[in-house]
């Protein structure tokens, strides 16, 4: 059963992967790199301020370094547990996808890009919902792009990225929870 799930898996990718042209390789490289979205974590923490001021604003900001440690180190974890090897590491592969990503890397059960992408969506949609309402759903979408873009360059499975996005939900609801009682804990409301 596993072999057959990790077989559908392959040929899932292979599929998308060659869902790809060149014209639009520069732009799913953009979206691929973790710098490109630098202002979007700019104006997310600007809403934070806004919302919620400054005492509560460094709370979230030591609660978002903790929960993308926390998913960065989980992915390590899970990475090296299963020794599944990339896409563009699999020699039965080269002739059949698209491999345009700057660097292959070794494993890759699960997706880090789709974990941290997808804690921080929910984390954001959660905290910020008492004021922008579809904030969560741009968010979501945002992150199943980014988790997508992984395929496309040609680094990931889609069970990565189906695993790295539900371990990034739960992680961003659990961080949520806590920096709801942290706040509540220590920052006084009038």
């Amino acid at each position: 059963m596993i072999d057959q799930l990790l077989k559908n898996d392959t040929e899932l990718f292979v599929f998308l992967n060659n869902l790809g042209s060149e014209p639009w390789d520069g732009l799913w490289l953009a979206i691929t790199d973790k710098l490109t979205f630098i202002p979007l974590y700019a104006v997310l923490l600007y809403l934070l301020y806004k919302k919620f001021g400054l005492k509560s604003l460094l709370i979230f900001v030591v609660v978002i370094a903790l929960m993308v440690t926390f998913t960065d180190q989980i992915t390590n974890v899970f990475k090296r547990g299963f020794h599944r090897p990339r896409p563009c590491g699999a020699a039965d592969l080269v002739d059949r996808v698209r491999f345009i990503a700057v660097r292959c890397g070794k494993y890759g059960f699960f997706s880090g890009h789709a974990s941290n992408t997808m804690a921080a969506a929910v984390f954001a949609g959660l905290t910020l919902r008492p004021f922008y309402k579809n904030l969560i759903y741009i968010m979501v979408s945002w992150s199943l792009i980014v988790a997508f873009s992984r395929i496309y360059v040609g680094v990931h499975y889609p069970l990565d990225i189906l695993c790295g996005l539900t371990f990034g939900g739960i992680s961003g609801v659990l961080f949520y929870k806590i920096a709801k009682y942290l706040l509540k804990r220590f920052v006084k409301t009038e």
